[in-house]
């Protein structure tokens, strides 16, 4: 198993130049990480080459693993042009993680966020050819390279376990793979123990965040809270400290075998600094004691 981060626990830095991405490598040593995911919040790689040669050479310098680059994508377009200008984008992304020398990229395959009536098994399957091509493009691409590319069970569209199982079954390409995010299930209504089992033998990365849960009945009032797909509220919490049962999904996914990344997503209140540390810490913690 290796432990890391992922640069969007301190976004927050980042985006008010508090920090820039090789002072998050740099923190991360000291923190004692193995590995970063690059998630280019905050900072920008694809279009600043001589940035993207520092983060690998310091990565190097440092020992740290670049584990995963994720980003943004949407291949639901009504237009042709639109879709082909998407392939054209995702594709210098790859160029990008083969000069950096980064093994995997997750990119999302319909916008993230969705109206309530978008969010139906009806738009899913309407979607589905583009979503299926789109992906299939991307990894192709990306194969003579070595790199994996992957589907996270992230954004409304296809956040259920069954739905990125069905893109997985459609593309069907050895290199699309799954980043599994123990927490996002719960976006969309589903048990994370639930939607992890499911998808564990598919996941070539693991995120590893907590949240806080309310149902739809009882608003927790102000605070960074948003409501899943039926209506039910979640907040970003330290890892270990929030209400998703980590140890037993730790333990789960230990005795599944999984011996690779475990990434640790922040997204709560808290200062970035701490918060990151004392998840980072609990997942080292924890990971031995199941």
């Amino acid at each position: 198993m290796k432990a890391g981060i992922s640069t969007y626990c301190l976004v927050d830095k980042l985006r008010n130049e508090e920090m820039s991405v090789l002072d998050v490598l740099d923190w991360a040593k000291e923190l004692g990480c193995d590995h970063v995911e690059l998630v280019p919040y905050g900072y920008s790689l694809v279009d600043n080459p001589d940035l993207a040669d520092e983060v690998r050479d310091r990565a190097a310098s440092l020992g740290l693993e670049l584990s995963n680059y994720a980003m943004p994508a949407n291949f639901v377009h009504d237009s042709e042009e639109a879709f082909e200008a998407e392939i054209v984008r995702l594709k210098q992304h790859v160029d990008l993680l083969v000069r950096m020398g980064i093994p995997s990229m997750r990119h999302d395959v319909v916008l993230f966020r969705l109206p309530e009536e978008e969010t139906t098994i009806e738009h899913f399957h309407k979607w589905l050819p583009q979503i299926v091509t789109g992906s299939q493009m991307i990894a192709d691409y990306a194969a003579p390279f070595g790199i994996t590319t992957n589907i996270e069970n992230h954004g409304w569209g296809v956040q259920h376990s069954d739905r990125v199982q069905h893109v997985l079954n459609q593309v069907d390409r050895v290199n699309f793979k799954t980043v599994l995010d123990i927490g996002n299930f719960m976006c969309v209504d589903q048990p994370s123990m639930i939607g992890t089992a499911n998808n564990l033998p598919f996941a070539s990365i693991i995120h590893l965040k907590d949240f806080y849960y309310r149902p739809s009945h009882e608003d927790p009032g102000d605070g960074r809270w948003f409501k899943t797909v039926n209506g039910n509220y979640l907040r970003g919490a330290i890892f270990g400290q929030g209400d998703l049962p980590v140890r037993s999904l730790l333990k789960l996914i230990k005795g599944s075998g999984y011996d690779g990344y475990l990434t640790l997503e922040f997204e709560g209140m808290e200062e970035s600094k701490e918060a990151t540390r004392i998840g980072f810490e609990n997942i080292l913690r924890l990971w031995q004691e199941v």
